[in-house]
């Protein structure tokens, strides 16, 4: 028998194309404004990161905008990371712009290679490159912060000799106190008034592992009264012996995120710096460092800007890595790739697609201001994207067995008889479906709950003859076999436990769908099956969502207590043989019960397993 391949739903890792319109947000308007006067029209681009001497030899530079994605490779990225590749890179592609992705990994003792490419991985996923204009997709390499680090250094030295850094050498405590607060102005470190001379001595101490760690930090000098508790001299460089996974064992300091980060934007040229409204209060310092260093002549002017949004906020989700990280330590989960996750991963292994991602991305928008995202509203753009995509199939997910017994006696001992359905009902047009073949016979497979002895009222599926008002016994009800034959229920058949074992009835000759006999008997309902000749066992994921609090963790709740006990249940199936044909990642949508996905790692030909991505409708909705 001949079956259609499922179609595979994954698109190839390319960018969406733009829309005709987008909508506007503050963050195009800042662009728009920048392109309209100029602002970055000088810049220009020697063909890879550099400081001002090193640009100054390139030409000018072809991208109207550079954007970027720099993750700490700490961890694997979730549905928020998901949401600010989309807002760069696309932010990039739309201006006729370049987005790089850049690891920012200046934390040795937190990083791992793991990470790094799953984050490339998940970048290319969504559909999006980092290949500079003119490069063909592929070609470029991720930037690493890391390969900065002589340029940081030189910065660092630079700030103390022009008087504006200084190493300190209290104790974090005395730090922390001396800080001061939000109503008490810090006070000067005992150490601030060195000359550069010293301290330039002092500082490389630190970088030839002359001093313990923690014994001293490098501060910029800037004001210990500002209102900007960020601004009161923040530390730059720290002492710590730990093996970086690209530079190794080379430095035993390292320069703290506020500091590296903005330099990193500088060296690569980036225009606009786009991060969430927590790195807020850091703009200042941002913006200090950019125009100590540019006045250096260490960097190239125009510096790049930094601008803030609001972070992804979503009900039911967590995005703290060290909670999902706990999540995953604490064996709650299978795995930083569990289809429960919020990872990008976990989307992925759950079912969702690139566009559903980049859909959900652009509808929920971009603003200034914090606000909470319905988990819903995630799930209606995979629901929105797979309609139109997903091949359907037929699948019992609590079978019971019906039998014909009139089979035999209508359509000849052991018949099987081919049934066939569109894959896609509703193809793009121009676009003739796929069939989907199947055969029924005697003995079919049937939702359990498709049988009723005694149906509730409005109950239009199947069941057996009960007494009617006369006391004159009517008939049991009449359903169709979706693709195949309208059958009448006669009864059922029990184990001594008083367990439904089979339902029984009748098929009703010369009804069977696409022939001229077809609407001969009308019906008030279609059921869902699979033949028992042709069925094939799948083991069937079905997932909900892993919190049963909108707001698992706020207000410090203990977020482990909102774990939702059902939010996965395993059963074995049985599916049309179409679906047999499925790829590891495969997308389909099982008549009735909602949209599928092959599981990526798990599913074999010779051992089906589908995970359930999203229900036909939302079921947590009030």
């Amino acid at each position: 028998m001949s079956t259609p391949t499922p179609a595979n739903t994954q698109p190839a890792a390319t960018a969406a194309a733009p829309e005709a319109v987008k909508p506007s947000n503050f963050l195009r308007q800042i662009i728009e404004s920048d392109l309209e006067k100029g602002t970055y029209a000088t810049r220009r681009w020697a063909g890879s990161p550099g400081d001002a001497a090193h640009h100054a030899k390139g030409e000018p530079d072809p991208a109207k905008i550079r954007t970027r994605f720099p993750p700490e490779p700490n961890g694997y990225l979730h549905v928020g990371h998901a949401k600010s590749i989309c807002i760069n890179f696309g932010l990039a592609r739309d201006y006729g712009g370049v987005c790089h992705l850049r690891f920012d990994d200046t934390n040795p003792e937190k990083e791992d290679t793991e990470y790094v490419n799953s984050i490339i991985d998940a970048v290319k996923w969504l559909g999006f490159d980092w290949a500079q204009l003119g490069q063909p997709p592929g070609s470029a390499a991720p930037y690493q912060a890391s390969d900065y680090f002589d340029f940081m250094y030189r910065a660092a030295e630079h700030l103390i000799e022009a008087g504006h850094a200084y190493v300190d050498e209290q104790t974090p405590e005395e730090m922390r106190v001396n800080r001061g607060d939000f109503g008490k102005p810090g006070v000067n470190s005992p150490f601030r008034s060195r000359t550069p001379a010293e301290n330039l001595a002092r500082f490389r101490e630190m970088r030839d592992g002359k001093l313990a760690d923690g014994a001293a930090v490098l501060r910029a000098k800037i004001d210990m009264a500002s209102p900007n508790i960020n601004m009161r001299d923040p530390a730059i460089y720290r002492i710590r012996r730990a093996t970086h996974h690209n530079t190794g064992d080379t430095w035993c300091i390292y320069p703290m995120y506020t500091f590296a980060h903005p330099i990193e934007d500088a060296l690569e040229q980036i225009t606009h710096s786009f991060c969430t409204l927590e790195f807020e209060d850091q703009r200042p310092f941002y913006d200090w460092l950019m125009d100590r260093l540019c006045e250096g002549g260490l960097l190239a002017a125009p510096a790049p800007k930094q601008y803030e949004f609001a972070r992804l906020n979503l009900t039911y989700v967590i995005t703290s890595k060290r909670k999902l990280a706990q999540l995953v330590q604490e064996g709650k989960v299978n795995g930083w790739d569990d289809p429960r996750m919020p990872t990008i991963v976990g989307l992925r292994r759950r079912g969702y697609t690139p566009a559903a991602i980049q859909m959900f991305a652009e509808r929920i928008g971009v603003t200034k201001s914090d606000s909470w995202i319905d988990y819903s509203t995630l799930e209606g753009c995979l629901r929105e994207d797979l309609e139109a995509k997903a091949h359907r199939g037929m699948a019992v997910l609590d079978p019971v067995k019906l039998v014909l017994t009139n089979w035999d006696e209508v359509m000849g001992p052991g018949h099987l008889e081919p049934c066939q359905l569109p894959a896609l009902p509703h193809p793009p047009e121009g676009v003739e479906s796929p069939v989907r073949h199947f055969t029924i016979g005697k003995e079919v497979w049937i939702e359990r709950e498709d049988f009723a002895e005694v149906p509730p009222k409005g109950y239009k599926r199947l069941y057996p003859p009960r007494p009617g008002a006369d006391g004159q016994m009517l008939p049991g009800n009449t359903v169709r076999l979706k693709g195949g034959y309208v059958i009448e229920c006669t009864g059922c058949t029990k184990d001594a436990d008083g367990k439904i074992t089979e339902v029984l009835a009748t098929v009703v000759p010369d009804t069977k769908s696409g022939t001229p006999g077809a609407d001969s008997v009308k019906v008030k309902a279609a059921i869902t099956w699979v033949g028992v000749a042709d069925g094939v066992n799948a083991e069937v994921r079905m997932y909900d969502r892993l919190f049963s609090d909108a707001h698992p963790d706020a207000g410090g709740k203990n977020f482990l207590e909102s774990l939702n006990p059902n939010s996965l249940k395993v059963v074995t199936a049985i599916v049309e043989p179409s679906l047999a044909n499925a790829k590891p990642d495969d997308k389909f949508q099982f008549e009735r019960h909602g949209y599928f996905v092959a599981d990526r790692i798990d599913h074999s030909a010779e051992k089906p397993v589908f995970n359930l991505a999203v229900g036909l409708k939302d079921s947590w909705g009030k």
